[in-house]
């Protein structure tokens, strides 16, 4: 209940600094929503949205668990969906449905791959995992764009982009959710990002290796003296955190677009961090604030149009402000428990 609070705070102390320019707070609000949910074509867009943040929130969630703070889900994203790609042009007579289905299991194990290289640096190298994602995000985008300009570039295009991959490698005629919401992006990875957060509840919660990874993350001394291996789970966290990650290639190279744009993504793997916060890195919560963050996202789009002084990027400081409400909510209670010792 605090966290809907905290994101309420937030939301509204966004909107009130629309006065300063001269803006109705109230009327940014409607446009907000009445761009997010105007029509299926809105909603269509919004869920488009939503499911990449719902993957990536999985992702940084996973890192948290495990006591690391996993910033490099962008970098496993553009990995992951760049393999996809490629998968897709190198090998184009794979028949459907296996043709989806190898191409999305190449794309988390580069995920994963991308992930856990994180993962040993910081078991048996001590490197930090902030810096080391960081970088292994350069690389990433560098790689990624590498190979869509001069390996597989698409020659019907001057974009930098891949070649398309071969038709039996889309799902879009088997495809309801693609159906339910005609010409946008929206796609069954939604439902797959959906079943993800379930399983990875069941994991944490449910098994031994999720209690392990929660062990050394809230733990880890304790951990130790119980003989779970912290190397071993950072390892494991960070390539589970990578095939998370990965699944964006299910929406984007399988699901809608059917290749690899250098620049698709407006930063999924950050807003995840929004997002894993925003649900207290609860993978059921995870549906429901990438869902939130979807809606402000595709809401803000028409910021532009609709107003002369405020600008889609807005969205960026609704989503740190209500970050700062949901932790602010945190700390309370925090300082309660502090308080009663």
């Amino acid at each position: 209940m605090k966290r809907i609070l905290g994101f309420a705070i937030g939301l509204v102390v966004a909107l009130s600094l629309t006065l300063f320019a001269g803006e109705n707070p109230f009327n940014i609000f409607m446009i907000l929503m009445r761009s997010a949910f105007g029509s299926m074509y809105d909603l269509g867009l919004t869920l488009s949205y939503a499911t990449p943040m719902i993957f990536c929130g999985l992702s940084v969630a996973i890192g948290f668990h495990a006591g690391l703070f996993n910033i490099g889900a962008e970098g496993q994203l553009v990995m992951a969906t760049a393999t996809a790609a490629a998968i897709g042009v190198f090998f184009p007579n794979i028949p459907f449905p296996l043709a989806p289905i190898v191409a999305l299991l190449g794309a988390l194990a580069m995920g994963a791959f991308w992930g856990w290289i994180v993962g040993w640096l910081k078991a048996y190298r001590g490197s930090h995992e902030v810096i080391m994602t960081i970088m292994m995000n350069f690389i990433a985008a560098g790689l990624a764009s590498w190979f869509a300009l001069k390996v597989i570039p698409n020659p019907q295009s001057q974009n930098p982009e891949t070649a398309m991959v071969s038709s039996n490698y889309m799902f879009k005629d088997y495809d309801l959710i693609a159906r339910l919401f005609p010409d946008t992006p929206a796609n069954a990875s939604l439902g797959f990002a959906i079943v993800l957060a379930i399983l990875l509840w069941v994991f944490l919660w449910k098994t031994t290796w999720g209690f392990e990874l929660r062990a050394v993350g809230s733990n880890p001394e304790a951990a130790h003296r119980a003989g779970i291996s912290e190397k071993k789970v950072q390892m494991f966290a960070m390539a589970l955190a990578g095939a998370c990650a990965g699944f964006v290639a299910l929406s984007e190279v399988m699901g809608s677009a059917g290749q690899y744009r250098v620049g698709f993504s407006p930063d999924y793997g950050f807003i995840g961090i929004a997002v894993a916060l925003l649900a207290a890195n609860n993978p059921l919560g995870i549906i429901v604030a990438g869902f939130l963050m979807g809606a402000l996202h595709k809401g803000a789009s028409d910021l532009d149009l609709e107003t002369t002084t405020i600008t889609r990027d807005f969205s960026r400081i609704i989503q740190a402000l209500i970050i700062l409400g949901v932790a602010a909510s945190g700390y309370w209670d925090w300082l309660q428990k502090k308080r009663k010792r």
